[in-house]
């Protein structure tokens, strides 16, 4: 990217992809799914000199927001979400936390509806509802004329490298998966560049000619 850098921890306990956007030169940062280590999150990016203004999430699972209320605390930055994903966020057993042992909820301070966008730290992002690893999953779309190159696709868990997230836990369905893969990401420019929330980066067009349980 020539104008918005990217960078990326994996952290937690199932290796979940935290990463952090910001201008070129510029202090305030915005961030995504910060898994369960909120607090040294915070400490690490301030000690790059980074101001966290806004905590994007893309569905509501535990791995993605055990570490959303130290961040916060830390930070005092507002959350995103998906207005689909409010139940899930809010309920330890949709979001598998108690499972693990460790019951979490979060609430955003601003739930969005599909194709709604918002700017945070000067850069302006789309979020794309994409149902079906749960039912408020959701993806995050930054342009091409804001990155001056690539455009940028944070994709949570519902679309990976050659595969797409699981469906089996609550909320989730296959075919809404497929769904909202094929209709609302597969229509973004191919050389798109995905970053999802476990494993490596991809792009669009990668994904149209390999990805196995998406057939367009």
């Amino acid at each position: 990217m020539n104008n918005i850098e990217i960078g990326c921890y994996m952290i937690g306990m199932v290796q979940t992809n935290f990463y952090f956007l910001h201008k070129k030169g510029e202090k305030e940062t915005i961030v995504f799914d910060p898994a369960d280590y909120g607090k040294e999150i915070y400490e690490e990016l301030s000690r790059k000199g980074l101001e966290i203004k806004a905590i994007f999430l893309t569905h509501g699972h535990f791995d993605h927001i055990l570490g959303v209320k130290a961040l916060k605390e830390a930070c005092g930055a507002q959350i995103y979400a998906s207005a689909l994903e409010r139940d899930v966020l809010e309920d330890p057993e949709l979001n598998s936390s108690r499972s693990v042992g460790r019951s979490c909820t979060v609430k955003a301070d601003h739930y969005l509806i599909d194709g709604e966008s918002v700017t945070e730290a000067g850069i302006t992002l789309k979020m794309i509802s994409t149902p079906g690893h749960t039912e408020g999953s959701c993806c995050y779309y930054i342009d091409a004329a804001q990155t001056g190159g690539a455009p940028v696709l944070i994709s949570g868990d519902t679309l990976f490298e050659e595969s797409v997230g699981r469906t089996d836990l609550p909320t989730g369905d296959m075919q809404d998966i497929v769904e909202s893969i094929s209709t609302k990401l597969y229509v973004l420019p191919d050389d798109t560049e995905v970053y999802s929330g476990h494993g490596g980066s991809t792009t669009i067009g990668h994904e149209k000619k390999y990805n196995y349980f998406v057939h367009v």
